[in-house]
């Protein structure tokens, strides 16, 4: 199953209640092989309070998974079901693929896990859609758009 078939009607339906949910914040999770969906614990609150001139973002513009989510993500890797999707949102700033998040996808300027990138763009807590980015080698281009709230 590829990037792309996972991320069916039923599939966006959990990632976008999500998004819709964490607003005014960040969501963040990932979708595995088999399509099942972890929604993830976005902890950029509890680094940006404790450590605010290293975690210059907080939850409303930047994300980063609790140790549990990243340690399942991980293990993911090594299994027959990896992960395939890794996904967050864009509070009212729309679905693209910021600096930010290609710093925290690259390490070295290569990618640290072979998935895709899933950004929603949720704007006053409703899912309007969402783009899908892959790494071409060079970048993280958009092969993908999904409608919003299907």
């Amino acid at each position: 199953m590829s990037d792309t078939d996972i991320l069916d009607q039923q599939t966006l339906q959990i990632i976008y209640r999500h998004a819709a949910q964490a607003y005014p914040e960040e969501c963040c999770g990932f979708v595995f092989a088999d399509a099942r969906v972890h929604c993830g614990e976005n902890i950029q609150n509890q680094l940006h309070q404790r450590e605010p001139e290293v975690y210059r973002r907080s939850a409303a513009n930047g994300y980063t998974f609790a140790v549990a989510d990243t340690l399942l993500l991980n293990r993911s890797l090594r299994s027959d079901n990896p992960v395939q999707v890794i996904y967050h949102s864009h509070p009212d700033v729309g679905a693209y693929f910021s600096r930010e998040d290609e710093d925290k996808a690259l390490f070295m300027g290569q990618p640290i896990h072979p998935v895709a990138y899933l950004v929603v763009d949720v704007r006053a807590g409703t899912a309007m859609g969402a783009k899908l980015f892959e790494w071409s080698g060079e970048g993280f281009v958009c092969s993908r758009e999904f409608p919003g709230a299907l």
